[in-house]
């Protein structure tokens, strides 16, 4: 059991550009929204993998990037599970879906978190090695920043445990 009951993961690889938008927004959260109640975590994993990582928590945000057919870059979405699509790396062509790893997680019996709620935002690339972001996305960065962080602060602010999670 994790001692704090929220947790907000960034999910992506920070040297395939605009691919590590999700770990770099949330080490920049950890500065400034840093609570002893939320731990801060990135990774670069999907599928069953983020089982191990999100096990324990009362209530998980993802933080990834996400490419869609039309999207504008720099786009964020606010995603719940019900209405998630895919998003780069939570659901993943070698393993199964990120859906079905909750659904697995649960009918194993595993402490699963009672809320989850993915931010997605729209990249340009993912595929170069480069630790920059692409300029599309640099340029709206800030932008980008605090709307991600106002719908983090947004869900923190609405997330009530009852009495016997506590």
């Amino acid at each position: 059991m994790n001692k704090n009951k929220i947790l907000i993961q960034g999910i992506g690889n920070e040297i395939l550009t605009d691919d590590g938008i999700g770990p770099k927004l949330v080490k920049r959260l950890k500065g400034n929204l840093s609570r002893k109640d939320i731990d801060f975590e990135t990774a670069f994993v999907g599928g069953l993998e983020l089982l191990e990582y999100i096990q324990g928590y009362h209530t998980v945000i993802f933080i990834d990037a996400i490419r869609t057919k039309d999207g504008i870059p720099g786009t964020v979405y606010q995603l719940s599970p019900e209405n998630f699509n895919t998003t780069v790396h939570l659901s993943n062509i070698h393993d199964v879906s990120f859906l079905t790893s909750i659904a697995f997680g649960k009918k194993l019996g595993l402490n699963m978190p009672k809320f989850i709620h993915i931010i997605a935002v729209e990249i340009v690339e993912d595929r170069i090695f480069d630790e920059n972001l692409t300029p599309q996305i640099r340029e709206k960065y800030e932008e980008i920043y605090m709307e991600v962080k106002e719908i983090t602060e947004r869900i923190i602010e609405t997330t009530h445990f009852d009495i016997a999670e506590i």
